[in-house]
């Protein structure tokens, strides 16, 4: 019994004894996991247990606690080396959010710049439209006078294209009598011209009756130089108008990223047309009308330069017999005036808006800074435009003025050119807007968002 109470005590003591020590041992390990403490307490307090020996045997076993304490930890462990790209985006200051969305804008612009090319590239492709076959070049003006240069003979410019097959179009007249209403049908259009550099075209019609009505456009067709439209559009017209009126269908080839080009048209005088029974035929296209009998008005202004200061005066003075663009019979017309150098936009500037009048009376003055050498190069657009709130702007008419302009328009380019500090009035008369397009044949650009630079 005595001995039994000797070993009882013996190991309370050595448990008691080895507890502490095996706390302190260990306690670097408590952080990691807590079962391997309790393991190794209860390792110790059975060994304490079993063995009889004094307490100073039992300072051997936290040793061997420790060692399996230490070789344990690392097997236990599950923590990896971290790699490269995460250990980048940690070293950024930023949220993780933030991060993939400067990635993700990064690779949108790339996207952009990449697609822009691509437009770019396909523009490209389209057929280039013919210049004009004659034109007055005054690049060796010195600044004097340029009267010689001027032929007082010639009209307003003439921008038409040389004679060509240009396909043919089937259309259909009927006229009601009851209803003082003319019906139009764009039946088809065949063996068109090729405008594309893939061999075809995509054409639609433009329907109108000048002087004064609605201008109509059929749906485009695209790649086919024979399409079917099937269209019908009507007009109200009393008979007594029929006879001071022209119908007028322009076939178009349809550009996404560059101005329209005309196939052929063909124009109709109503006075001629018997009216007794529907007409359905086929006719050959004509190439694009000089457009002078279109009456789309007159508009007078008058240019300055002074060449010492570089300045261009530009005053808008009144225009007159604009053609209608609204149904009640009137515009809402405005100008706009553009400077184009090197076959490029260069600057503009409009008028304010006039309302519900076909002549209007501006009184506008615009300046800009043009030196002398680039005078010689630069082509001054003027366009009226009809002004719609709920849809886009209509071009009225265009002129432009220049070295590379005829007629009235070189003529009174010519006398600025001659009359320094002199302000040069004259009256215009319109142009349409795609024949002075066609022969400006300017530079398209394409302008990548997020930069400034232009292809």
């Amino acid at each position: 019994m005595a001995l039994n109470s000797t070993l009882n005590n013996s190991s309370t003591n050595a448990s008691m004894a080895v507890t502490p020590t095996s706390v302190n041992i260990t306690s670097s390990s408590i952080n990691i996991t807590s079962s391997s403490i309790n393991i190794t307490l209860k390792s110790v307090s059975v060994v304490a247990m079993a063995v009889t020996t004094p307490p100073t045997s039992v300072t051997i076993f936290p040793t061997s606690v420790t060692s399996v304490n230490l070789t344990t930890l690392p097997t236990n462990s599950t923590t990896a080396y971290p790699g490269l790209l995460p250990s980048l985006l940690d070293k950024i200051p930023l949220p993780r959010w933030a991060i993939y969305a400067i990635i993700a804008l990064i690779l949108l612009v790339l996207l952009i710049c990449v697609l822009c090319c691509c437009i770019k590239c396909c523009c490209k492709g389209k057929k280039k439209k013919k210049k004009q076959n004659q034109k007055i070049s005054l690049k060796g003006l010195n600044g004097n006078s340029t009267a010689a240069l001027v032929q007082p003979e010639t009209g307003d410019g003439d921008y038409g294209s040389l004679n060509q097959p240009r396909g043919k179009l089937l259309y259909s007249l009927e006229y009601n009598t009851a209803r003082s209403e003319i019906n139009v049908g764009v039946k088809e259009a065949a063996a068109l011209m090729a405008m594309d550099s893939s061999g075809t075209s995509d054409p639609y019609v433009k329907v109108f009756i000048r002087p004064k009505s609605k201008t109509f456009e059929t749906k485009v067709f695209r790649k086919t130089l024979n399409p079917v439209f099937n269209e019908h559009f009507k007009y109200q017209i009393s008979q007594k108008d029929l006879s001071e009126s022209t119908l007028v269908m322009q076939v178009y080839d349809f550009n996404r990223f560059s101005k329209h080009d005309v196939i052929g048209e063909l124009r109709l005088e109503l006075s001629t047309v018997d009216w007794n029974h529907v007409i359905e035929e086929w006719r050959d296209l004509n190439a694009p009308s000089k457009h002078e009998n279109e009456h789309l008005g007159e508009i007078c202004f008058s240019l300055r330069y002074v060449p010492t200061a570089s300045k261009l005066t530009v005053v808008i003075l009144e225009a007159k017999n604009l053609k209608s663009m609204d149904i009640g019979g009137a515009s809402d017309p405005y100008v706009k005036i553009q400077l184009v150098l090197d076959r490029k936009k260069w600057k503009k500037k409009k008028t304010s808006v006039k309302k519900q009048t076909l002549n209007p009376y501006f009184n506008e003055s615009f300046t800009f800074d043009v030196p002398f050498e680039q005078i010689q190069r630069v082509q001054l657009v003027i366009s009226v435009w009809d002004h719609d709130k709920m849809s886009r702007n209509d071009a009225i008419g265009k002129i432009f003025l220049g070295c590379d302009a005829t007629g009235n328009q070189l003529r009174h380019w010519a006398d600025m050119l001659s009359n320094p500090r002199r302000p040069v009035a004259q009256w215009h008369t319109l142009l349409s807007a795609e024949q002075v397009d066609t022969t400006l044949d300017l530079k398209h650009t394409l302008r990548i968002p997020f930069t400034n630079k232009t292809f």
